[in-house]
């Protein structure tokens, strides 16, 4: 990857120990705690062990290990096949020059100069306030947001209900213990407390795509990622049922998930529930999957030809945009259905949940250089999504009456061409929003034939199931998390309406409050009262909803998830780089 030679440089600010010949005066001590520079890791490894030292800890980002190794070894291990350079550990510390945005390509700062939302910054609305996203709501159907540095200002995260299987303890309400949502919210709408009104392009400073819009948290996944269907439905439906709530202005919803349903997308009550948010005014912006050039089938509801369908880029190491290709995670799709359009997925830098399951599980995503370390690098077809969906607010705070089918219609026709990507997987092209910013309004209605959403829930989960971790029954058939009957024919009439919710309940089942209280939806239901008998209970879920994954610098390989729970397709950042 081009992108790590620069890192590398960076951290490796003291003289290096040649691969080549070259004298090696051994210290003082009978150990030495180096960083081993590789151009094959394994035999770099085999050649510490070689030498009697001791890998202490794999730096797959930038293509090293750290090791500590007697001072007799360090000429020996310098000379070894697979090692490029050994550097003494302390001096790296010492010396290690900080992350700038400015010098990484797949920062957010790069990612918005090369996609014009920087230049949209500088634009007026029609009230004469700067283009930033002000006064319009993404809500984000994820794994939670949680308050840290860049999305901790006051008004800029409102939490609706939290359905996740988490919801009883206080402690993990809204919370998000996973780690994904929050990468999410700072693509979309984060912005560093430091960032002054016209300063939001500072390098120096973490800023979203669209960083005045507010976001509404309403939090399905556990840290494990566990979730059933009928949550994040319930979600939808919720999210179209408050759209219009007092300093809500819901006009966009972030899906960066899938099911690998295999039901006609005019019956999947997923794809049933985003056609109907889309009809009721919201821009529905959804990734297609990480399963990458050789799948023919985008995941469900992005198959929903309404909706806008988001795969990633990959900018190969340059700023240049004209060699960028498609990320080899993205669902390449077919013919009849594929990515509308691609934005940067590749190893984008967002903002990390210290303590949650990615950054416990998974250290390699954080940015050695990074002083804070509140940054995390991802890939996938999520990050791609967040993009998008920041643009859309963008566009909706410039033109406020614009439709869905407008906003779908204006990113579209005004993307950057990949003259060297893949043209089914690729779609229409890079997102440019600077280009659909300048572009007039176009007339412009959608005419697919209309989703009736009276398919199986059970089809809806496609091969994703949740399972007690006790007696290992899953959830299954046609019933929701509250294990209520489901009926698609009353739900999706409903749906349509904005009428499947009735103050807290959901299907028959009270699921959340009924009233707000602030800016934050009230805590007193969801209560563990309803999680018992033959329900689900909520603390004590099986970790096979996310199964152990091989985790580097380069690959969260989606061939390493548990078929029986949401995959990586499902939560479709598959890769934390």
């Amino acid at each position: 990857m081009a992108s790590l030679a620069a890192l590398t440089t960076a951290l490796t600010t003291a003289p290096a120990i040649p691969a080549a010949a070259g004298t090696v005066a051994a210290g003082p001590r009978a150990d030495t705690d180096v960083i081993v520079a590789y151009t094959d890791a394994a035999a770099a490894e085999r050649a510490v062990a070689a030498v009697g030292g001791t890998t202490t800890r794999r730096l797959d980002l930038v293509d090293s290990i750290a090791a500590t190794v007697p001072a007799s070894g360090l000429r020996g291990l310098a000379t070894a096949s697979g090692v490029r350079t050994v550097t003494p550990d302390g001096s790296v510390r010492l010396k290690a020059a900080r992350w700038r945005a400015d010098t990484d390509e797949n920062s957010l700062y790069s990612i918005e100069a090369g996609n014009g939302a920087q230049r949209v910054w500088t634009m007026k609305d029609a009230a004469g306030r700067t283009v930033t996203g002000k006064g319009v709501g993404v809500a984000l159907i994820d794994s939670g947001i949680s308050p840290v540095e860049g999305l901790n200002a006051p008004g800029k995260v409102v939490n609706g209900p939290d359905l996740s299987l988490e919801a009883p303890a206080v402690v993990t309400r809204h919370l998000d213990t996973f780690g994904h949502g929050t990468h999410m919210a700072g693509i979309i709408a984060g912005r560093d407390t430091a960032v002054r009104a016209g300063y939001e392009s500072d390098p120096r400073n973490f800023t979203g795509v669209a960083p005045d819009a507010t976001l509404i948290n309403v939090k399905v996944a556990a840290a494990d990622g566990a979730v059933d269907v009928s949550q994040v439905i319930a979600a939808i439906d919720w999210v179209v049922a408050h759209r219009n709530d007092a300093g809500l202005n819901i006009r966009v919803l972030n899906l960066s998930f899938g099911t690998d349903s295999a039901q006609d997308p005019r019956l999947d009550p997923l794809s049933h529930a985003v056609e109907a948010a889309w009809r009721l005014g919201i821009v529905v912006v959804v990734a297609v999957g990480n399963d990458g050039p050789t799948a023919t089938r985008v995941s469900m509801p992005a198959a929903n030809p309404y909706v806008i369908a988001v795969g990633g880029a990959d900018p190969r190491g340059t700023a240049v945009r004209t060699d960028d290709i498609v990320g080899d995670f993205s669902t390449r799709g077919s013919a009849t259905r594929h990515a509308d359009l691609l934005a940067a997925g590749k190893s984008v830098v967002s903002l990390r949940v210290p303590g949650s399951y990615i950054d416990i599980n998974y250290p390699t995503g954080r940015l050695p250089s990074d002083p804070a370390q509140r940054l995390f690098r991802g890939s996938g077809t999520s990050q791609a999504t967040a993009v998008v969906s920041g643009a859309a607010a963008l566009l909706l705070q410039q033109r406020p009456t614009l439709t869905p089918d407008q906003v779908k219609r204006l990113l579209m026709t005004t993307t950057d061409k990949m003259p060297t990507a893949d043209p089914i997987s690729a779609g229409e092209g890079q997102l440019n929003i600077a280009a659909a910013a300048a572009a007039p309004t176009p007339a412009y209605v959608q005419t697919w034939p209309a989703s009736r959403g009276t398919g199986t829930l059970e089809g809806a989960r496609g091969s994703a199931h949740i399972a007690d971790p006790v007696t290992g029954v899953e959830l299954r058939g046609e019933r929701d998390i509250m294990g209520s009957s489901w009926n698609p024919g009353v739900w999706s009439a409903a749906a349509l309406t904005a009428r499947t919710w009735s103050g807290g309940v959901w299907n028959g089942r009270t699921w959340s409050g009924s009233s707000w209280s602030g800016y934050s939806w009230t805590s007193r239901t969801w209560s563990s009262a309803l999680w018992t008998g033959t329900t689900w209970t909520g603390a004590l879920w099986s970790s096979r909803t996310w199964s152990d994954a091989v985790w580097d610098g380069r690959t969260w390989s989606a061939r390493t998830w548990s078929a029986r729970t949401w995959s990586a397709r499902t939560w479709s950042g598959s890769c934390w780089t």
